[in-house]
């Protein structure tokens, strides 16, 4: 008999330091199926520790507790591995403790519910029996964390919180960009869970490529999240719908976030916007989803004034260093392939920084004709490059700059810069944001679109490939992803859910006979 082959152990996970690219320590190893299938059942037993709002509610509160008890070592932790500096990493440790307690807000107010309630009406075509409807969990979800907020975006961000505010636990693949980050966060959750008898299983953590494709076709996940690319996140979105039974799939994929600045608001506001511009592109080493990545700007002389504006905003604004080398490499061959093509110029040019390990900051130029009528390497420019560079297309009137938002997939956000008369609602200025409303799911006017906040009114998705559903993933109806409607007909109010019985016993927000309580 020949040997059987020696099972390979599994690879190593390493913290790598994007400063320098060396590894710092080995952060575990990848998960094999075993061990994916292990975390995922842990969690599907884990749902019943979350059926009662008032622990869930109390065990957010002190997820955010926890978090906010080891900043320092967090916040350490998380530069180490990402370069983003401690004052930003600190920022978003605090959005995302705010974040939780939302959520547990959200809880224990319980409008997320959506108790609906139908008495029998037999004067009604047809007749309208007792009907009672809410919301319930849908289990376990799959969360892809985001490699550029290794908090607000990933173990305890806002597609964990929302899951959980829900009442389902969560499966976490960790971004191999921060892995000793995601486990120090996993275990601060953990340990809030444990405060308030709810087993550690309720969120689990996995690391590797494999362990992504084995956790979106586990048969006890319910739903998915995922922030990152295009072509990762179609892949795990084609394979959650591929299973035998599927799932909901909600990837934010990729966004331009085009700006329209008016030859008006050019005209008045040159060297404000320009310098807006510049600050919102380079935000986060320009690696924030919402970066402007396209801006239509007009072609005459105040066009040209605000580019001597970005210019010289550029021009102070140092190199960075980006989330891991493998971006940088992209970023450097994706600038460079765009400059290199017809018409196109590099007033500042981006790329390389001074040494192997940062990049430098630029723009480039294109006049809008090319991008309206060119259907072969332009079309390059329309799509996202994750870095520090915007492209400016030049346009020569209004409708040239339609036609070129014509062209546009789907974003995150879409923002118009206009004058004072415009906002006021002269020349049109209405007319202009109504033809970027199609565009995004979120639309801004004389504002930058970096930085999300954290409301109820947010909206954070958009037409794909910005996002796979019409969903948001930030604020605290990012719950609705992980709930499911169900109605109860003709049913005693003895069998009831507490939730739909008559009189109401949890003191719910609902609508009653067409009428909100």
């Amino acid at each position: 008999m020949s040997a059987i082959p020696p099972v390979p152990a599994p690879s190593p996970v390493w913290s790598v330091d994007p400063r320098t690219g060396e590894r710092r320590e080995q952060v575990g190893a990848e998960a094999t199926p075993e061990v994916v299938d292990s975390a995922v059942l842990a969690a599907h037993a884990a749902r019943g520790a979350l059926a009662d709002r008032a622990v869930r509610s109390a065990f957010l509160r002190s997820a955010a507790d926890q978090l906010e008890a080891g900043r320092d070592e967090f916040v350490a932790a998380a530069d180490a591995e990402t370069a983003l500096g401690t004052a930003r990493l600190t920022g978003e440790l605090a959005r995302t403790c705010y974040q939780l307690r939302s959520f547990a807000g959200s809880v224990d107010e319980g409008s997320f519910l959506d108790v609906i309630i139908s008495h029998p009406d037999s004067s009604a075509t047809p007749p309208v029996p007792d009907l009672r409807r809410y919301k319930i969990p849908l289990g376990v979800v799959a969360v892809y964390s985001a490699s550029n907020f290794p908090f607000a975006f990933s173990v305890a961000g806002g597609d964990t919180a929302s899951a959980l505010a829900a009442g389902c636990p969560v499966v976490v693949k960790a971004h191999p960009d921060h892995p000793a980050t995601s486990e120090l966060v996993a275990a601060a959750v953990r340990r809030a869970a444990a405060e308030h008898g709810i087993p550690a299983g309720v969120l689990g953590l996995v690391h590797g490529f494999e362990a992504g494709v084995s956790l979106v076709e586990h048969p006890l996940i319910a739903a998915a999240g995922f922030t990152g690319s295009v072509r990762g996140g179609r892949a795990l979105f084609d394979a959650a719908a591929a299973r035998p039974t599927p799932i909901p799939f909600h990837g934010e994929l990729g966004s331009l976030n085009p700006v329209w600045i008016t030859e008006a608001a050019a005209a008045e506001r040159a060297e404000e916007i320009g310098a807006g511009l510049a600050g919102s592109m380079t935000m986060g080493v320009g690696q924030f989803c919402v970066k402007p990545g396209l801006v239509l700007a007009p072609a005459g002389p105040a066009g040209d004034q605000l580019l001597k504006s970005l210019g010289r905003s550029l021009a102070d604004t140092g190199a960075g260093v980006m989330l891991d080398h493998r971006m940088r490499d992209n970023f450097v061959t994706g600038v460079a392939e765009r400059a290199d093509l017809p018409h196109v110029e590099a007033p500042v040019t981006p790329g390389p920084g001074a040494d192997n390990h940062t990049v430098a900051p630029g723009f480039l130029t294109v006049p809008a004709a090319e991008l309206v009528q060119d259907q072969g390497p332009h079309a390059l420019l329309l799509e996202e490059c994750f870095g520090p560079v915007t492209v400016v297309a030049r346009y020569a009137d209004a409708a040239e700059a339609e036609a070129l938002l014509a062209r546009l997939p789907g974003n995150l956000t879409a923002t118009l810069h206009v004058s004072g008369a415009q906002a006021a609602g002269a020349d049109g200025g209405a007319e202009l944001l109504a033809r970027l409303t199609p565009l995004a799911g979120r639309v801004l006017v004389n504002a930058w679109p970096t930085g999300v906040a954290v409301a109820p009114a947010q909206h954070h998705g958009g037409p794909y490939p910005a996002t796979t559903s019409t969903s948001t993933s930030v604020g605290t109806t990012a719950a609705e992803r992980w709930l499911r409607p169900v109605s109860y007909q003709s049913t005693p109010d003895a069998l009831l859910p507490p939730e739909l019985r008559e009189d109401n016993p949890l003191g719910l927000p609902r609508v009653v006979d067409g009428r909100r309580e």
